[in-house]
């Protein structure tokens, strides 16, 4: 039996992106452990964080065209001028939920055959994620909403995340911060949660319950970590059930004029989905009781279906916040009195692309290549294959609409 040949290609959207789904080592892991049944070559890439040279002295071959493999590995969307005719590819295509940037995308794959397996769509059994960047996106969420209210306030600083040498590096410097008395909300209770809860800790700032969040004032930083729980509940007559609120979440409303009162800074991680309830609304940004100065939006869905009105649009890593006027809803420069300032960066673990890469090659490794290289068919593989032979697969039918819509 020959071996299928998978290629870990070099990642050309712009703006352009330096991780990679497979560090040198996981090459190396990969080929002892899988050996028999793969080989593997790494498309050469100026960008990469991981430069070719650590490639090459690991042992492992380097090429400037995978046009020859089976598998086609990489991190972002590929551009459609890219994409090779029949091959399998791994990436995140961001086109489940029907976004209108990438309409172009999902057809070109149709037309050219290929056989798409998106690493958002790739569940265990349980229908849990397997895989994404989610924790780190979270970590550097959290961090560039710090940075952000201290440059808001003046009360602190802090270095941007990408300028660090990695995580450790960005940690070691909050031993020289002194913060003020802040109180800080963090949503969600997923992976993005978990690494903005991480950032948290590692300031060693008090974690506090609800309750006592709303209703105290306190004279040092706390933060209060609001999962769905807390978040939302039935309209009803309250309570909540997981189960429900992902099957209809329209049943649910969001008591969070609270929080508002009470928030400076909001991290917002959340898994999010129309027709959930937004957070709040831009009528309660305008009142004078609205208390939140900052908001980290690592969820980045965009207004107007939103869980945050004020996100209009994803920010860059270069150019990472934009201010929100309240009283216009319109952007504005950030940093000025009476507005909120609004970090939307779409692509957060890319400023810290090592340490977000050695995370997610561990799980390619462990639990999606052997679902990939099984000779029988993978319940997981097959959950994330959005199209395959120049046509959508059962479960993705219903983008038929979005692929025939014109752009």
């Amino acid at each position: 039996m020959s071996k299928k040949l998978f290629g870990i290609i070099r990642e050309e959207k712009n703006p352009p992106d330096s991780r990679v789904a497979l560090p040198p080592e996981h090459c190396q892991l990969l080929l002892e452990r899988f050996g028999d049944q793969i080989d593997l070559v790494v498309q050469k890439s100026p960008n990469r964080c991981i430069k070719d040279e650590e490639y090459i002295a690991a042992g492992i071959r380097m090429v400037d065209s995978i046009d020859h493999c089976d598998v086609l590995i990489g991190v972002k969307e590929v551009p459609i001028d890219s994409l090779v005719d029949g091959k399998t590819y791994l990436f995140f295509s961001h086109t489940h939920k029907k976004q209108p940037y990438n309409r172009k995308l999902l057809r070109a794959m149709i037309e050219k055959r290929v056989r798409m397996i998106d690493y958002e769509l790739l569940t265990y059994d349980n229908l849990k994620r397997a895989i994404g960047f989610g924790f780190f996106a979270g970590v550097v969420g959290a961090h560039n909403g710090m940075q952000a209210y201290g440059r808001k306030t003046g009360a602190f600083t802090l270095p941007a995340a990408h300028t660090c040498h990695d995580y450790a590096a960005m940690v070691e410097g909050y031993k020289n911060v002194s913060l003020p008395a802040m109180k800080i909300a963090v949503t969600g209770n997923g992976k993005v949660a978990k690494g903005a809860l991480q950032i948290m800790r590692a300031f060693g700032i008090r974690e506090v319950k609800a309750y006592d969040y709303c209703q105290n004032e306190y004279q040092e930083p706390v933060f209060v970590h609001l999962p769905n729980d807390q978040l939302y509940e039935r309209r009803d007559g309250g309570g909540y059930d997981q189960e429900e609120f992902y099957a209809d979440p329209a049943l649910y409303s969001c008591p969070f004029s609270n929080l508002t009162r009470s928030t400076d800074l909001l991290i917002n991680g959340i898994f999010w989905q129309h027709p959930a309830p937004a957070y709040f609304t831009l009528e309660d940004m305008q009142k004078s009781d609205f208390r939140i100065k900052v908001i980290a939006d690592v969820t980045c869905d965009i207004a107007p279906e939103a869980s945050i009105p004020s996100t209009l649009r994803a920010t860059v890593i270069g150019d990472p916040v934009f201010g929100f006027d309240p009283q216009s809803g319109l952007e504005v420069e950030p940093y000025l009195s009476g507005t909120v300032d609004m970090m939307t960066i779409d692509n957060l673990p890319n400023e810290l692309p090592r340490d977000a890469s050695y995370s997610f090659g561990e799980v390619l490794i462990k639990d999606v290549f052997p679902e990939l290289i099984k000779p029988e068919r993978s319940s997981m593989i097959a959950r994330a294959n959005i199209c395959r032979d120049g046509a959508l697969c059962a479960d993705f039918e219903y983008l038929s609409d979005f692929v025939a819509q014109e752009a």
